[in-house]
């Protein structure tokens, strides 16, 4: 039985990391996102503008001013939920406080082979698997630093950041209707 955390766990990692940290999503939306009023902006038609005040978008910017990067691969259906597209059009956001943010399409990470949990990659040593229930409320993270289960997550990482689309090419794509 995995000891699964609680997500607030891993907070440090965000600021602590020396080099990249990575996330594979896999999930066709996020249960945190709905009924928030970024989610509801959304929902109207309304845009999602870049806050350089946010959080999220400040320890980003301050990270990769340092150096280091942020990166992040997302699983992509066809057609596109409306979770996917909520992601796809926020993502511009993060990508503009300088996230790498990447789409790939799921049949693609089928075909690779990728794993179908989420999961960060802190430095290529620390996995952090997210556990969700199916309502895909997130349940908690399990850590580990097992080389076995850190080098499959590297290879993960590697096959699907080689086939992703950069969000911004994706995104001009998908919500142009091409």
């Amino acid at each position: 039985m995995p000891n699964i955390l609680p997500f607030e766990t891993i907070a440090r990692f965000f600021q602590d990391f020396e080099h990249t940290a990575f996330r594979l999503e896999t999930r066709r939306g996020y249960a945190v996102d709905i009924g928030t009023e970024r989610y509801e902006r959304f929902l109207r038609g309304e845009p999602l503008e870049f806050d350089p005040t946010q959080p999220w978008h400040t320890n980003v910017q301050r990270q990769t001013a340092a150096g280091k990067r942020f990166e992040r691969v997302r699983l992509v259906d066809d057609p596109i939920t409306i979770g996917q597209r909520f992601l796809l059009t926020s993502g511009l956001s993060n990508a503009q406080a300088g996230e790498d943010i990447r789409n790939l399409p799921r049949a693609d990470a089928d075909r690779l082979g990728l794993p179908r949990f989420d999961y960060w990659l802190f430095d290529s040593k620390t996995l952090v698997r997210f556990h969700f229930d199916e309502a895909d409320n997130t349940l908690g993270v399990e850590i580990t630093e097992d080389p076995v289960a850190v080098l499959a997550a590297c290879q993960a990482r590697d096959a699907a950041w080689h086939f992703a689309t950069p969000t911004r090419d994706f995104a001009a794509r998908v919500l142009s209707g091409v």
